[in-house]
């Protein structure tokens, strides 16, 4: 059964919107999706900045009123990400513009991208399952570019949980992770893994700067 229209145009944040259940939405891409624990690649050195914004997000929130998804995002998750981008020395890129046809176009929230490898977040109010489905269509959009690696991986937030999704080419799957990560509990790990996703790289990078992850 179809369920997109082929002379409608749609946008990312349409798919957040639609009825229908994430295997049907994606179905339509020739991709299916699962649910299971993903290995998730990971940083393994310690990270003092990591531990010193977790510990900076724990004394704001008491004095900060986090009713509105932009507020989430200047204080949950936009500082996490320029700390990666920072760390990592790339380009973090907001509302970044894609299009690829009719039914795969409009903005991403957050990429990330190094070394063949992909990181999008979706920062999407408080439904993680909806956001994931647009999130899924996202990664699929970021599939058909020329240069595109194999697995793409991608996280939807909702300020306080993050949630990982990893898009295999040759298989045409999307997995969803069924753990998380807590912000500000897991900051720690949560930047570890976004610094494993872009490959972090180390050979390259100054001492000063190598030395901020050790």
């Amino acid at each position: 059964m179809a369920f997109l229209n082929p002379d409608d145009h749609y946008t990312f944040s349409a798919f957040f919107q639609l009825p229908y259940d994430i295997d049907e939405i994606l179905a339509e891409f020739s991709y299916h999706y699962t649910q299971r624990r993903l290995t998730l690649p990971k940083d393994d050195r310690a990270n003092p900045e990591a531990t010193a914004l977790r510990s900076q997000i724990e004394a704001s929130l008491p004095y900060v009123q986090l009713s509105s998804e932009a507020a989430k995002r200047e204080v949950l998750v936009a500082p996490v990400l320029l700390l990666v981008a920072r760390l990592c020395r790339q380009t973090l890129r907001f509302e970044y513009p894609l299009k690829v046809n009719n039914w795969l176009q409009g903005s991403l929230d957050y990429l990330l991208r190094s070394h063949g490898q992909i990181v999008v977040i979706a920062a999407k109010r408080d439904d993680l399952t909806r956001g994931f489905t647009q999130l899924a269509v996202e990664m699929i959009a970021l599939s058909m570019g020329e240069d595109a690696p194999p697995k793409i991986y991608g996280a939807v937030t909702i300020g306080s949980f993050w949630v990982f999704g990893c898009l295999d080419r040759e298989q045409r799957s999307i997995t969803q992770d069924i753990s998380g990560f807590r912000v500000p509990d897991d900051v720690e790990e949560l930047v570890a893994v976004l610094i494993g996703i872009i490959d972090y790289p180390s050979e390259d990078t100054p001492p000063t700067v190598k030395e901020s992850v050790r």
